[in-house]
């Protein structure tokens, strides 16, 4: 089966040549066959040599897609590189890499050979191992996965590690009932209404090293776009209902 790999940026000009080249080796190691995959680089919104230098990768990697992607929000950047795939497998990572990459194989295996529907990585899980995690954001994962769980009515451990996959075919419908979110909060939603609908998802515990140092996410303003997101896609579920 043939897969993309979206990793959204923002203003990762001093990272992305490294980080990109990294994960191009190991995919081109695992799968060898010419153009089963490619690496898609959604840019959404950076105003430093990102978007060149994704283009430079590209004229020396063919399989390393550069993608602009009209305004900010990495939900818009995974529906704009999504539904332009042909893929049969589309997901993503983030581009600090820090769920460990073999864990992809387990994933693709999954989607191309045990039938499931959607991987999701977890750090929550008993036999998850994470590394370098500060207390703070340890416990604000936790806080904010246990008021999915309540609000929502889902049982998925952990909807905000940056680690999905999906087959193809399953994107649109789910779109199509609610997962339309922008910003960090639609990789969740897909979660969600996977479960409303009961596809066949794999939690996949993972070993995650978390970059403190590199991470732009800012708590307060994130809660904030999450309860209301949250608050949306309730609604939308008693209107269906």
């Amino acid at each position: 089966m043939t897969f993309d790999v979206t990793i959204p940026v923002l203003n990762e000009a001093a990272t992305l040549e490294r980080q990109v080249l990294f994960l191009h080796d190991f995919l081109k190691k695992n799968y060898p066959e010419n153009r089963q995959w490619q690496i898609v680089i959604a840019d959404n919104g950076s105003t430093d040599q990102t978007f060149e230098i994704a283009e430079q990768l590209h004229k020396k990697h063919p399989e390393i897609i550069p993608l602009r992607v009209p305004r900010k929000g990495v939900g818009l950047a995974l529906k704009t590189s999504w539904s332009q795939s042909k893929a049969d497998i589309v997901g993503y990572m983030d581009l600090d890499l820090a769920t460990d990459l073999p864990h992809f194989l387990e994933a693709f295996d999954a989607l191309a050979n045990q039938g499931y529907d959607i991987v999701y990585g977890t750090r929550l899980h008993p036999k998850s191992k994470v590394i370098g995690r500060t207390v703070k954001r340890e416990i604000t994962s936790r806080v904010f996965n246990f008021i999915l769980k309540t609000y929502l009515g889902v049982g998925f451990s952990d909807g905000m590690c940056g680690f999905k996959w999906l087959r193809r075919e399953v994107y649109q419908p789910l779109n199509a009932a609610g997962a339309v979110s922008d910003g960090w909060f639609f990789s969740t939603e897909l979660l969600t209404i996977a479960e409303w609908k009961h596809l066949k998802t794999l939690e996949l515990p993972v070993k995650w090293t978390d970059d403190v140092t590199s991470s732009r996410v800012k708590i307060g303003p994130l809660a904030k776009q999450y309860l209301a997101a949250m608050k949306v896609l309730k609604g939308k579920k008693l209107l269906n209902s």
